[in-house]
């Protein structure tokens, strides 16, 4: 008997965090509170006690008991959230840039940045958020998870008001790729001149976007309007491409 409740024990334990993983309904009610327009009210989140809730709840988590599209769900949300917690934990601070090791510019000459520090513990593993953005993420060869994971910078993707949940990630991923590529403060399409000013995001992951201008110009016009797609489409020789500066300010709201 003592054996058979030890079984159901685990099994519960193990459902629950199945479970969990399937629905971030507490991130969503967290986000959909601090996240306006993009831009988050880090002051408010430093007193939210649902937010270290949250953080153990993704702790506990073993990803690996996961489908694929929990996963992705699952290690965006995570890159986010973590995100977030180092933020908090040094706010106020002005860019998360310099809480690299050495401060901005010396912490990218000597990869001692804050995406290298493993701070993040999942299911008794630790990492760093570039190996959740590296090692995982673009590995799932998903390339608009670029869209979705936010750095908490300006120019990054908006951060979404909402969690990222499997059963609709694929309307969540293609609304913030819509809403990226045509915002005009971080990607400008010059038709008359065809030229395009991009964001930094598609000239530092060119590989997921297939490398050359050509080809990331392509994947972009799946998500313009139709005239400036066709534009591309038709006259793609034609186009020059030129990368934007990258605005490192904190995504906070005044």
């Amino acid at each position: 008997m003592r054996q058979l409740l030890i079984i159901i024990a685990i099994s519960l334990s193990l459902i629950g965090n199945i479970i969990f993983a399937q629905s971030h309904q507490l991130f969503s009610d967290i986000l959909s509170r601090n996240v306006k327009s993009g831009l988050v009210n880090y002051e408010e989140l430093k007193n939210d006690e649902r937010f270290e809730k949250y953080l153990t709840q993704l702790s506990n988590t073993n990803p690996e008991k996961l489908s694929q599209k929990e996963k992705l769900a699952f290690w965006i949300n995570a890159y986010n959230a973590f995100t977030i917690k180092i933020i908090v934990e040094n706010y106020p601070v002005e860019s998360i840039t310099n809480l690299n090791t050495g401060g901005k510019i010396i912490g990218f000459l000597i990869d001692k940045t804050v995406w290298d520090k493993k701070f993040i513990s999942i299911n008794g593993k630790k990492y760093s958020l570039g190996d959740i953005e590296h090692k995982i993420l673009r590995k799932m060869n998903e390339p608009r998870i670029h869209f979705a994971i936010v750095c908490a910078s300006i120019s990054c993707p908006k951060l979404r008001n909402e969690a990222f949940e499997a059963d609709k990630i694929e309307v969540q991923l293609k609304s913030q790729t819509v809403k990226f590529i045509n915002d005009k403060e971080r990607n400008y399409f010059d038709i008359k001149n065809k030229e395009a000013f991009l964001s930094k995001i598609f000239s530092w992951f060119s590989a997921d976007f297939g490398e050359s201008d050509e080809n990331i110009l392509k994947f972009i016009a799946l998500y313009l309007p139709e005239n400036i797609s066709s534009d591309i489409n038709n006259n793609l020789d034609k186009w020059v491409v030129s990368y934007k500066d990258y605005n490192w300010n904190l995504n906070k709201q005044k």
